[in-house]
């Protein structure tokens, strides 16, 4: 019995011993990483280019397939084991001139006020639409109305994001029905446009556009759709409290085209031990046309871009392959991420694991994890290893719109998640420019994907089918 016990004692101090220096080996390949990517980084000029010189990438246009064959260039200089463009047909939608709007506030006397095209939208009539205008604070709020009400009218949803919430991401979902779904509805009782206040926790004079949809509507009943800026949207709100016949006129020259070919950019090392078990991180290569998309998505492309050149710098030679994902056509579509799901399915891929950065370029301040207990227990250990450098939020939830057509019941999918207080000051809108990107700020979040990157392909994660994937290490 004696012996046993000890046996027992120095199993446990053998075990605890190796744990501890697990711990200190990944605490200094983690040091090594933030290092490097602070003192050495590549992803702040990578951002340069891509705003600067290439400017905004929507879905079907130049500029996207400029971005495409940058950063294809790039990939290939890090010396990867393989870069190759994946074919994927998206939509193309263009602006045309840019749009105008006034509000008639008496005989002869208007005011200009600062609108943008929703992505989707059909245009105006030739001459504009002017009509007078009924507000709402939801969808459901049409009922009340109905169509004699609404009919021949143009519908301003006015609905705020909510300050009172922390996480302005929940502030964002709680009214962006009426963007995606508000012409759709106001179109069935008979309205001739929409107006949309724009997703937007400051007050300022930018519109933020995104996408929306019409459905089943057929073309013929389809009716323009804009965002107009936050501080219009108070100016017609308080004015239709006093003003109730007032007019509005909106004129937009934006048209949907037939699809077109685009690629998502793909890069790879493969894994020394694991080859056939997948690690992908990515961010998307599209975005709006009103900027340069620089925290949306250009950051989280340049940051995922940097993970692996931080691996290839750093001579660490991943078990498991480590692939970077540059998706097309988030913004309008998801078809990039859906195209990658569908090809990585039909070639029986075995992915294990998902990280996307899509939330700006801000100040890292952990993941939100999309697992099992177990697993999520597994990267909550980790914690402690992020500590150094302010990382704390590690909370199960969602992970990224791209990389969520590869959820099954065995991979792992995570979100950066950066400080997003100011991130809808920019998100859709003209001022989302490369000037408005710390360039400190974006190194960090590079090194903390890296870090996480770093850590799943050194242990593993523990899987509810281990006949497909290797236990943890």
């Amino acid at each position: 019995m004696k012996s046993f016990f000890s046996f027992c004692l120095i199993l446990f101090s053998a075990l605890s011993i190796t744990a501890q220096s697990n711990h200190t080996q990944d605490s200094l390949e983690i040091r090594s990483i933030y290092d490097m990517s602070l003192l050495n980084g590549k992803s702040y000029e990578w951002l340069d280019y891509l705003s600067n010189e290439i400017g905004g990438r929507l879905s079907g246009s130049y500029e996207a397939q400029q971005a495409v064959e940058y950063t294809k260039s790039e990939l290939e200089k890090l010396g990867l084991d393989k870069v190759w463009l994946q074919p994927v047909m998206v939509p193309k939608w263009t602006r045309g001139e840019r749009e105008f709007a006034y509000i008639q506030t008496g005989p002869g006397e208007t005011r200009n006020v600062n609108i943008t095209a929703l992505g989707g939208s059909v245009a105006t009539p030739a001459g504009g639409t002017k009509a007078k205008v009924i507000e709402v604070q939801s969808l459901e709020q049409l009922k009340e109305y109905g169509r004699e009400g609404i009919e021949g009218k143009i519908v301003f949803y006015n609905r705020p994001m909510r300050a009172d919430l922390i996480h302005t991401f929940e502030a964002y979902g709680g009214c962006v029905d009426q963007r995606y779904l508000g012409a759709q509805e106001a179109a069935k009782y008979g309205a001739v446009g929409v107006i949309v206040r724009s997703m937007n926790l400051r007050m300022d004079d930018y519109p933020h556009t995104g996408s929306m949809s019409y459905g089943e509507l057929p073309v013929n009943k389809r009716i323009p759709a804009a965002a107009i800026s936050t501080n219009d949207a108070k100016y017609l709100s308080g004015l239709l409290k006093i003003q109730k016949d007032l007019e509005l006129y909106f004129k937009m020259n934006c048209e949907q085209h037939e699809d077109v070919q685009s690629y998502n950019v793909i890069g790879e090392i493969t894994g020394s031990t694991y080859p056939d078990e997948i690690m992908v991180v990515g961010g998307h290569l599209d975005s709006w046309d009103l900027g340069d998309g620089s925290h949306d998505d250009g950051a989280g492309v340049v940051q995922s871009m940097e993970v692996l050149r931080l691996f290839k710098e750093l001579n660490y030679k991943p078990k498991r392959t480590i692939r970077v994902v540059l998706f097309m056509n988030e913004e309008n579509g998801l078809r990039g991420g859906t195209k990658y799901a569908e090809v990585a399915k039909n070639k029986n891929e075995n992915h294990v694991f998902g990280l996307e950065s899509d939330s700006g370029g801000f100040t890292p301040r952990g993941f939100s994890i999309d697992a099992n207990d177990s697993q999520f227990a597994q990267i909550l250990s980790w914690q402690k290893l992020f500590k150094p450098y302010l990382i704390h939020y590690f909370e199960k939830g969602g992970s990224g719109a791209d990389i969520g057509p590869l959820k099954d019941n065995n991979i792992v999918l995570a979100g950066l998640r950066p400080d997003s207080q100011r991130y809808f000051d920019y998100h859709h809108a003209a001022n989302d420019t490369f000037d408005k990107v710390n360039k400190r700020e974006l190194e960090l979040g590079a090194a903390t994907m890296a870090s996480l990157m770093y850590l799943v392909d050194q242990h593993g994660l523990k899987t509810v089918n281990t006949e497909n994937t290797s236990l943890p290490d």
